[in-house]
């Protein structure tokens, strides 16, 4: 006798983690050179991935699936499984973990992701139902946000990108173009608050969260992106900021600030730039910024600036 299996409102569809796969090999252009795999990421402080593991099951099949070191993973086409239309369940609550499409091309240098790469890990995780947001809070938004196109394709797409490590910066380089990311791209925006953070895939990566540009078709597929980290060493600090009482007494406020539970925190403020730019496609009336980075002590360990 088979027992049909019932599947957990949460976990993971096969017949969407397959459209994802097929999502995949029809926009192969943005990324030619590229292989596909999918990936868990821990959601919530407690998770640990080491064990973890995952099954493809329906009514009547039950099929292993497994897991690399960095707990990537591919799926084998099963046209039972579709008929069944199963699910990929983890011996793990699926809500409690961040999952994601890891798409990487040959060549990219070491520690750097290629734009195109980014591109597709969108269009494929959009397509799969790979990002995990609160349904019940997020049940009243259009459909909109279900559409992998105008998710991957709009300024508001809002599609999180994660580094390996926590981050300070991040720069887009194409040709002799070079431009660091703004704050705003970091972080989740920089504006997650405790009361919003658990609705959020980057609950407990946070600090490694960023939107790069995809939607912004100026920069090519070919555009790589370079990370700065918050533990690389310390540089010379300009004067007046050596911790946080100081900024705050020459600076004042932060237009925005993030605390991290690593106990690193970060500040922006916020100038006019150099040279008076136009407002920008979104309204915005360009700024440039300096951002500081904090310790658990509020000693000032390092800062950058930006010209918009």
């Amino acid at each position: 006798m088979t027992v049909p299996y019932t599947r957990d409102p949460v976990d993971k569809s096969y017949r969407k983690m397959v459209r994802g796969m097929d999502r995949y090999a029809r926009d192969i252009a943005l990324a030619p050179q590229s292989t596909l795999r999918f990936q868990l990421l821990p959601r919530l402080p407690t998770v640990k991935l080491e064990g973890v593991g995952l099954k493809v099951i329906g009514d009547h099949i039950a099929l292993p699936v497994a897991m690399a070191p960095d707990y990537s993973f591919t799926l084998e086409r099963k046209q039972q499984a579709l008929d069944e239309d199963a699910a990929l369940v983890a011996n793990r609550k699926t809500s409690s973990m961040t999952w994601r499409a890891l798409v990487r091309s040959a060549g990219v240098p070491e520690g750097m992701r290629r734009l195109g790469d980014l591109r597709l890990e969108c269009l494929v995780g959009m397509e799969a139902g790979l990002v995990s947001n609160n349904a019940a809070l997020f049940a009243w938004l259009s459909d909109m946000l279900a559409d992998a196109d105008k998710v991957c394709g709009s300024p508001e797409g809002n599609y999180l990108q994660f580094a390996p490590r926590p981050l300070f910066g991040a720069t887009l380089h194409s040709g002799a173009r070079v431009e660091a990311l703004p704050f705003r791209a970091l972080y989740a925006g920089g504006t997650q608050t405790p009361a919003t953070l658990p609705y959020c895939d980057c609950q407990v990566l946070l600090d490694r969260s960023y939107y790069a540009p995809i939607w912004d078709r100026s920069w090519p597929d070919d555009t790589l992106i370079g990370f700065e980290y918050m533990e690389e060493a310390e540089g010379p600090m300009p004067p007046g900021v050596a911790s946080k009482e100081a900024a705050r007494t020459a600076l004042g406020e932060p237009a925005a600030a993030q605390r991290f539970d690593s106990g690193y925190e970060v500040w922006q403020y916020q100038y006019p730039p150099a040279a008076p730019k136009p407002p920008g496609a979104d309204g915005r009336k360009p700024m440039a910024e300096l951002v500081l980075l904090f310790d658990g002590g509020g000693k000032t360990l390092k800062f950058r600036r930006r010209e918009p």
